[in-house]
């Protein structure tokens, strides 16, 4: 594939998957560890079946190799036949192209699938390879009649580079947890104000009166263990999304490759498992990810995907915790706004300039809502 899209020539190759690549290559550029761009994450999902043929998410990896052949950098990308999985929607714009007389599907999406995590997106041994991937991305959109790129839940270092490039950049929320270096639980909701105080600590103690809780780590996680969590991860995704977007083989494979980045809270009543949340654990983070239950017990969702998330952060002296899309419900938990960032590349000229008088709007009305939250966040005011 040659970029002939106005800048100097590169060449770069779509490979099958990522698995078909060099882990070692691909990990070097990921600088930052991230899990969801990890080889070994993307590879599980391709490996079993929870992305490729049936799914709507071909991968589509875009690479570009330097001069011995080794690869310097690397796009996470797939062509997808919908929007789901993607937790930044755009099925309006789906519909408003379609109706103009376009095909908005498919698309290529440069992104962690199934995972609203913020994350590098351009995996490249320098800005100067960052930019060629882009073009290169570009270049797959226009030679094969694609209507659109993008990439979702961009790290905010790279913004500059997708702006440089030309793409348009919108903005969403999600709500995180920051350690200002707390000594304990305590020792954090010493700085929130009594009611919420008080609200926490009433449900801690009524989700932890109902059920045991252990947390397992590694290869503590056994085979039984993941068949306790599937049915789990099965109910949620049955309710949220119509099917689960990961297959049973997912969790094996991670459990093999990614061991020591994992971390299950799993809780017990009775002797009998009732409920898990699933974590993955970057260097200075704490990724709250899957959850599931098969009986209704107050607050203990909280238990597990917050409270817990945070007690196991301040143990291990993490920066945050970032326990997924959505949920204001997490605001008075002492997570609390933050910005999310997606870069988009449109290939019709008309449409794209609607799409940014559009982003232009969203923006403005994303700061006013995060400013309106900021003001109700648990915290005692100054």
């Amino acid at each position: 594939m040659d970029d002939d899209n106005g800048s100097s020539s590169v060449t770069a190759q779509i490979a099958e998957g990522v698995s078909a690549l060099d882990a070692s290559q691909w990990d070097a550029l990921n600088t930052s560890a991230n899990p969801f761009v990890s080889h070994a994450f993307l590879a599980a999902l391709e490996e079993s079946g929870s992305v490729g043929p049936g799914t709507g998410w071909s991968p589509t990896p875009i690479t570009i190799r330097d001069a011995a052949g080794a690869i310097s950098g690397a796009l996470p990308a797939y062509l997808k036949s919908h929007s789901q999985g993607e937790y930044v929607f755009d099925h309006a714009w789906a519909e408003a192209y379609e109706r103009a007389g376009g095909r908005y599907y498919p698309k290529l999406q440069i992104a962690a699938p199934f995972s609203p995590v913020p994350g590098p997106r351009l995996l490249a041994k320098d800005d100067e390879t960052a930019l060629k991937l882009l073009r290169a991305a570009e270049s797959v959109v226009l030679q094969n009649g694609l209507s659109s790129a993008h990439a979702t839940f961009v790290d905010d270092k790279q913004l500059d580079l997708l702006r440089k490039a030309g793409w348009l950049i919108r903005s969403g929320t999600q709500f995180h947890w920051a350690n200002d270096g707390y000594s304990s639980f305590d020792d954090f909701l010493g700085t929130l104000a009594s009611r919420k105080r008080r609200a926490i600590r009433k449900e801690r103690a009524a989700a932890q009166s109902a059920v045991d809780i252990e947390i397992l780590r590694g290869d503590q996680i056994l085979p039984e263990h993941w068949d306790i969590f599937w049915l789990f991860y099965q109910d949620t995704g049955a309710r949220k999304w119509g099917r689960p977007y990961l297959t049973r083989g997912f969790f094996d494979l991670v459990a093999k490759s990614m061991a020591d980045s994992i971390v299950l809270f799993l809780s017990h009543r009775g002797g009998q498992p009732v409920a898990g949340a699933l974590n993955l654990l970057g260097p200075d983070c704490l990724y709250g990810r899957y959850w599931g239950c098969v009986e209704d017990i107050p607050f203990l969702h909280f238990e597990l995907c917050y409270y817990q998330a945070i007690d196991f952060a301040i143990e291990h002296g993490l920066a945050r915790v970032e326990a997924g899309a959505q949920g204001e419900h997490k605001l008075a938990r002492g997570y609390l706004p933050v910005t999310t960032w997606s870069a988009h590349y449109i290939a019709d000229p008309g449409f794209r300039e609607a799409v940014g008088d559009y982003l232009i709007r969203e923006r403005r009305a994303v700061e006013r809502e995060q400013e309106f939250l900021g003001e109700l966040g648990p915290f005692k005011r100054g």
